[in-house]
């Protein structure tokens, strides 16, 4: 008998081994330039993985083979074009999360989808999915409603039983400012082909240049000498992609311009950066990216109420395609009001806040025995979502109807939250009166991002928790902000960091790094900081920073800047932070 065809999706389970990551520490992360509030941020990758599992849904045709992971974000893993049988995409066979802002913990590989700001924050986390069939059409999606802006999202991959293609269908409703990217990891070769349309582009690598592709862009992996991210401005037409002649394979993508204008070409090049590709994932690769906006330094707003939605199409092929000749497909996607819509995605970060409201809801209907859950503890790093909006007349209630062993997270938690939304005025209030040490340090900061010096110092002052007093985090945010006091606190910084001198954590050594220079001796601070076996981090440059002030102390040239520092060199770009 003939075999039949498949057209089907199935979900299964798999492990993958996984580089586990550290966080920060106990500091929440609003007004932190380095994270993105409620997530906790993360600052060390381990070097030996655990085994993971993780739940895929695979859906395929007679001519494609499509892996999504829920629990990698909602991105795509897999596309096998079955003529050829062979993998599209760089395969995340390993999960080894990069730092990489906004939270540290970036993964390569495969299609992933960037809400509501470039590297998503739920890159990594579980989120929600959903499996339909309609017709002739196969839809699997994904999304959530992030913690940021409270914005629901939701990705759409689909796949007809005579599709060449896969259809990605982005849906946007009701969230603060936000960007949008897809971005799609291939393996290269120094013969991967680059098949992007002539026009003007803004080239971002150590310097930011416009050039025209056609006169000045690269056409091969061969040709791109360091690690660089091309955004097109200009066009010929709205297709690009990328083909490799000796593996056999590319991919392409095609949208409509007027509602996912944005083209990307990124790459680490054939130089020394191509290091830091193979550190985050098993081999070198290049990414190609769209959306609906230009470039990585944009946001965009939706009014309350308010639903945006794009489709972008990926083409996966075994030979290279003009892409003057491709043209939009043709299908019949169901109407939009079908898309799943998702709520809250991982039930440890809302559940004691939605107890909460319902607790508040019941006592104002006059339930006497209604009772604010307990708060959750500092070392949870849990902490209340800004993109709950109606929290507090709750935190209010909680403060007056709970224990006294509670009233003082309750009151941090509040705080921290009104900083997380922008009430700086409100959130100095409640800190103020709230005795506890992590209160006092988010104060601490709150203030020095105002330039209040006085009320700095008293903040960092009022912290009498031991353990709280030597933990990395704190030594680091302590020493950054007397600093900005200036020099008569130098006896108290040399006095905090000789107390955590044989911590290896790397923040503290780049504060013990710059105290050494504060004190008159370059010689020492350059001696320590190149024996630091750094971990790479991307778009951090402190390392850097001290590295030029080392050399200017010294009267030394500062180039070539030491690959040991770990840091990149692209010139700051990119709607990567909310603070500085």
């Amino acid at each position: 008998m003939p075999s039949v065809t498949p057209f089907v999706a199935t979900e299964y389970d798999d492990y993958l081994p996984t580089h586990e990551v550290t966080p920060c520490g106990p500091i929440p992360t609003a007004l932190d330039a380095n994270g993105v509030y409620p997530y906790v941020s993360y600052c060390e990758t381990s070097d030996r993985p655990v085994l993971r599992k993780y739940r895929f849904v695979r859906m395929e045709n007679r001519l494609l083979e499509v892996t999504i992971c829920p629990d990698l974000g909602g991105r795509v893993t897999s596309i096998i074009h079955k003529g050829c049988g062979k993998e599209v995409l760089l395969v995340p066979e390993v999960v080894r999360p990069a730092r990489i802002l906004p939270r540290s913990c970036f993964v390569a590989g495969g299609i992933q989808v960037s809400f509501p700001i470039a590297h998503s924050p739920s890159g990594t986390e579980k989120i929600l999915h959903r499996i339909d069939r309609a017709g002739p059409r196969i839809y699997v999606t994904c999304g959530e409603r992030e913690l940021r802006f409270g914005m629901q999202w939701s990705v759409e991959y689909s796949l007809g039983s005579e599709d060449a293609f896969l259809t990605q269908r982005v849906l946007l409703h009701n969230p603060g400012g936000w960007t949008s990217w897809s971005n799609a990891a291939l393996p290269s070769e120094v013969d991967t082909e680059f098949h992007f349309p002539d026009g003007e582009v803004l080239s971002h690598a150590s310097r930011i240049a416009k050039i025209d592709w056609m006169r000045q862009g690269p056409r091969r992996e061969a040709e791109v000498k360091e690690m660089t991210g091309y955004f097109w401005r200009q066009r010929e037409t709205h297709a690009f992609g990328a083909y490799t002649p000796s593996l056999g394979t590319g991919l392409y993508h095609i949208a409509e311009p007027r509602l996912a204008p944005g083209m990307k070409l990124w790459s680490y090049g054939v130089g020394a950066d191509r290091e830091w590709a193979i550190a985050a994932t098993t081999r070198p690769y290049i990414e190609i990216q769209g959306g609906p906006v230009e470039d990585q330094s944009i946001k965009l707003e939706l009014k309350p109420k308010e639903t945006r939605w794009h489709v972008e199409y990926w083409i996966p092929s075994d030979k290279p395609l003009d892409i003057y000749a491709l043209r939009i497909p043709e299908t019949d996607l169901r109407p939009i009001s079908e898309v799943a819509v998702f709520g809250w995605a991982r039930n440890d970060e809302v559940s004691v806040w939605d107890e909460l409201c319902n607790a508040y809801e019941h006592s104002c209907a006059g339930d006497s025995k209604s009772r604010p859950p307990s708060p959750p503890e500092v070392a949870r790093n849990g902490w209340a979502p800004s993109g709950m909006e109606t929290l507090g007349e709750a935190f209010e209630w909680a403060i007056q109807s709970s224990p006294e062993q509670d009233v003082e997270l309750w009151k941090l938690h509040y705080g921290t939250w009104l900083a997380g939304r922008g009430d700086i005025e409100g959130a100095i209030r409640k800190l103020s009166d709230c005795t506890l040490g992590v209160g006092k340090i988010l104060l601490a900061r709150i203030h020095g991002s105002r330039g209040d010096k006085s009320a700095t110092a008293a903040a960092l002052a009022a912290i009498r928790d031991r353990w709280l007093q030597l933990h990395p985090q704190v030594v680091v945010e302590r020493d950054r902000l007397l600093r900005e006091l200036g020099a008569h606190t130098l006896a108290e910084r040399e006095m905090w960091l000789s107390q955590v001198s044989a911590c290896r954590d790397e923040w503290v050594i780049e504060r013990r790094v710059q105290l050494l220079i504060d004190q008159g001796d370059p010689y020492a601070a350059k001696r320590l900081l190149l024996s630091t076996p750094f971990q790479k981090v991307h778009q951090t440059y402190t390392r850097t920073a001290l590295w030029m002030e080392i050399c200017e102390r010294l009267n030394h040239s500062a180039e070539p800047i030491p690959q040991t520092l770990g840091e990149d060199r692209l010139a700051q770009f990119g709607a990567y932070r909310e603070f500085e």
